[in-house]
């Protein structure tokens, strides 16, 4: 199949903006839940519809106060918070446009990213932040104000605006039109400088009323139950943005949690116990990684690895049933997994908090057997596909029939194509508008109402499309062959040792990778041995751990033909970091950083 349309369930307004829907929620439902703010001591507390309203009314009073207008643009770098929340809807409250920067972001991508948006002020979380502004502020002549929001950013401005009368910031909401531009998120930047895409209220409209209208079941797990999200995935991130408009726009109770750590994060799931939670593969690859080292270290592996195995057989029963090629578990099958439902599966659904029948997944491929365990075990992760370009999720797995490995159909009002060359196009309501001040880069990626991902894939006859590789990481080895590097780490990266896999052989005679490890994993793994943990130097040569790795290798060579296949691998001491350049913010690799930062290594693995 070469193109496949679902249509919209949800007519987007024709009038105003992102923020009405705080204004109008308050009005209708003052005391309903909107929010769960977490206190410094802990505790989380409620923060209603009407309480949120007066909030954004009275930051929004306060940055008319200090002199933003509609139409300016005002950076915000913070880790994922309340205040983030507080200070987008008090932007689109007075029609200035946010521009996201990741919290860990160096001085240069800083003084880059304001100053190609023309930044006016900036709201930062914290001192370091500051500094890091302040480091490169002589370069950027429009730059004025700099707010820190851990030195009381909010309740100064707030009084600020104390003279400032509710009509004045209404004034300014009512002259919002749906295609007026919301915020400019910058591209990641894994081939070159981040663009920035400009991202209108009725992207966000399109995207977040149709995924809300669609995936209705999703979001309440249980009927008559309040549906709640906790929020871990970084604002800066188109994924983290959609989530959090969608989840006031529906009336979704949002929580917000900093952390994107095992330790801070599974403590807050068990304490907010949302009903559902939308994440990128790496969360679920460590929830099951935890359970797995947890099942071993009581000397349970071998039970853990039979419940694994049921509940993948399970979850392909049920896959095969919704399409219509099996009858479902067999009784033997059901008994079993009843069995390892109260041994096994009610800890995992306990780690998200014990509610969570569904989540979804986007940002990078999950490995199918990890999504059918999941499911078996009582959460069914929906995966997804969409890019910053798109506001989101273009396409996602339906509940009731979900396709593991897969991403799904196209959500509601957008159409997918397969372009000859097999590159992925998109078109849809949430598709952006073009890059700011990037003419020539948005005419070479909008064409005739289509957007061009740059991705590779496929759809199956019922519309379900496959990532298959991306253009630009197309290898070409010196023999003429050309391999996609992504489903060679993937399946190299689900070895539970593996924290990142690159694959390289671009102008080489074969196809070799480089190999990180997952050190939590391997201090699991030898204290299992009964071995002590060497410096990271031996370690690497263990003979042990090197055979680990190349049943990594084997098993995901037999995906591909030989002259696709990795001959040979280096496993390296050190990590691939974001701060160290060499992984983007949403955690995908930089290639060409990487190859330039081990470009000894990679020779050496040439060498005859």
């Amino acid at each position: 199949m070469r193109e496949f349309t679902v249509p919209p369930l949800v007519t987007s307004p024709h009038v105003g903006g992102l923020a009405d829907v705080v204004f109008d929620r308050a009005a209708a439902h003052p005391e309903e839940v909107a929010f769960g703010r977490k206190g410094p001591d802990g505790r989380w507390r409620d923060v209603t519809a009407a309480a949120f309203r007066d909030e954004v009314l009275a930051l929004a009073k306060g940055l008319l106060a200090e002199g933003i207008r509609f139409g300016d643009r005002v950076a915000v770098m913070s880790r994922t918070r309340y205040e983030w929340t507080l200070f987008d809807f008090a932007l689109w409250t007075v029609g200035a446009q946010s521009v996201p920067l990741y919290p860990t972001s160096s001085a240069e991508q800083v003084r880059w990213i304001l100053h190609d948006a023309g930044v006016t002020a900036c709201v930062v979380e914290h001192e370091d932040h500051a500094m890091t502004v302040g480091s490169v502020v002589d370069g950027l002549p429009r730059l004025s104000r700099l707010w820190q929001l851990d030195d009381g950013a909010v309740e100064t401005l707030s009084a600020a605006g104390g003279r400032i009368a509710d009509e004045v910031v209404h004034r300014h909401r009512m002259a919002l039109t749906p295609s007026t531009p919301a915020t400019v998120i910058y591209t990641s930047g894994t081939t070159g400088r981040p663009k920035g895409c400009v991202l209108t209220h009725a992207n966000f409209m399109a995207e977040a009323d149709n995924v809300l209208e669609r995936y209705a079941s999703v979001f309440r797990s249980r009927p008559g139950e309040a549906a709640a999200t906790l929020l871990f995935l970084p604002l800066a991130h188109v994924f983290g943005r959609m989530v959090q408009v969608a989840a006031v726009r529906g009336g979704v109770k949002l929580g917000h949690q900093p952390q994107l750590t095992a330790a801070a994060l599974l403590p807050d799931l068990r304490d907010f116990r949302p009903t559902f939670v939308l994440a990128v593969p790496y969360v679920f690859e460590k929830i099951f990684a935890t359970a797995r080292r947890a099942a071993e270290s009581e000397g349970r592996g071998g039970p853990f690895d039979k419940a694994v195995e049921v509940a993948v057989r399970y979850a392909e029963a049920l896959e095969q049933r919704a399409f219509g090629t099996g009858p479902g578990p067999g009784a033997a099958l059901r008994v079993r997994h009843q069995v390892f439902d109260r041994l096994v599966y009610a800890r995992v659904r306990a780690a998200l908090g014990g509610r969570v029948r569904y989540a979804m997944s986007g940002g990078s491929a999950m490995d199918r057997r990890l999504g059918l365990f999941l499911a078996g075990a009582g959460v069914t992760v929906l995966e997804g596909y969409g890019l910053t370009e798109t506001t989101g999720a273009a396409t996602a797995n339906p509940p009731e029939r979900t396709r593991f490995g897969t991403v799904g159909q196209p959500v509601p009002g957008t159409t997918v194509r397969i372009a000859d060359d097999g590159e992925i196009w998109l078109r849809g309501g949430q598709v952006f508008s073009g890059y700011l001040g990037d003419p020539r880069g948005t005419d070479a990626v909008l064409r005739d109402g289509w957007f061009a991902t740059g991705d590779l894939g496929a759809l199956d006859a019922d519309g379900y499309l496959t990532i298959t590789g991306r253009k630009k990481e197309i290898l070409v080895t010196s023999g003429g062959k050309s391999v996609s590097p992504l489903p060679l780490e993937e399946r190299v990266r689900s070895h539970p040792l593996v924290a990142h896999c690159l694959v390289v052989g671009n102008d080489r005679p074969y196809v070799a990778a480089l190999v990180t490890l997952d050190m939590e994993a391997v201090a699991h793994w030898l204290r299992l041995r009964g071995e002590p943990r060497p410096d990271p130097g031996e370690l690497v040569r263990d003979p042990g751990l090197e055979a680990a790795v190349r049943r990594a290798v084997v098993a995901a060579n037999t995906q591909v033909s030989q002259a696709e296949s990795i001959r040979t691998f280096r496993i390296l001491a050190a990590q691939f970091t974001e701060e160290h350049g060499l992984l983007t913010p949403s955690l995908k690799l930089r290639r060409r950083a990487i190859e330039q930062a081990y470009a000894r290594e990679v020779e050496a693995l040439y060498r005859t």
